[in-house]
């Protein structure tokens, strides 16, 4: 598996960016030894669902962020490479290219080569079982002008004031009386991680560090990004306790 690859073609069918690369500190000690993504959730490591959910969904390209015990989850990858003929799996190692992760929106635009101009973004650490990655859904999105879509579930116990707002004309809102939490997956364009949206140089080759929501926030306020409810199951398995209640219950 590659460390970066040539920039796919326009033709190339669209990536997932699944992001890996986080320490998972509200989860120690399960992740001392053990990267977070790779912890077992229903009989499959977590970031397995998501993997499988692309497959079955027909998005066969996928690329992984890494940092902490990065070499776990390239080993895992590998092996899920192998047992699945015409996927690609590509790592982008940001742990062993710095020596740190870069947070969602550096990570996104160190793999931004990866990932032509229309992706997914979703986090490895969320089980949404239920949820399907449809070609209708990335179809709708390239026709908007839209520079994200976002998936929103209803607000759990652990984040009760909500991340965004939804208008009735399904555009995601910064302010609102009622908002609801990102679920993590969504559909991205290249050009939010770019100028004038964001000044990483292309590629991140100085590895900065930058998180997501900003650059969201400002795309909000200029009435760019579109989203909608999922309500099926989502549990955000942020901590110990969430994980053994989700093996529990299975």
């Amino acid at each position: 598996m590659p460390r970066l690859a040539a920039e796919p073609s326009a033709t190339a069918p669209i990536a997932a960016m699944i992001l890996a690369a986080g320490r998972g500190m509200r989860m120690r000690p399960l992740t001392d030894a053990q990267p977070k993504p790779l912890l077992v959730v229903q009989g499959k490591p977590l970031m397995q669902w998501p993997m499988e959910a692309l497959h079955a969904g027909g998005f066969a390209r996928m690329v992984v962020n890494t940092a902490w015990l990065g070499e776990q989850i390239d080993a895992f990858c590998l092996d899920w490479q192998a047992r699945h003929p015409g996927t690609e799996v590509t790592i982008s190692r940001e742990g062993q290219d710095f020596g740190y992760a870069l947070e969602t929106a550096g990570g996104i635009a160190r793999a931004l080569p990866l990932l032509g101009d229309v992706f997914w973004v979703l986090a490895s650490d969320v089980y949404v079982p239920g949820f399907a990655f449809m070609p209708d859904s990335v179809a709708r999105f390239r026709s908007s002008t839209m520079l994200a879509h976002l998936w929103l579930v209803p607000n759990p116990a652990h984040n009760p004031r909500g991340d965004f707002g939804l208008s009735s004309e399904g555009l995601a809102l910064n302010d609102a009386e009622t908002r609801w939490t990102y679920s993590t997956i969504g559909l991205y364009r290249r050009e939010l991680f770019e100028p004038p949206w964001c000044e990483i140089l292309p590629g991140n080759p100085q590895g900065t560090a930058a998180p997501l929501a900003p650059l969201l926030r400002q795309a909000m306020d200029a009435g760019r990004v579109s989203a909608e409810i999922y309500n099926g199951p989502w549990v955000d398995v942020g901590t110990p306790a969430r994980l053994q209640e989700l093996n529990a219950a299975g």
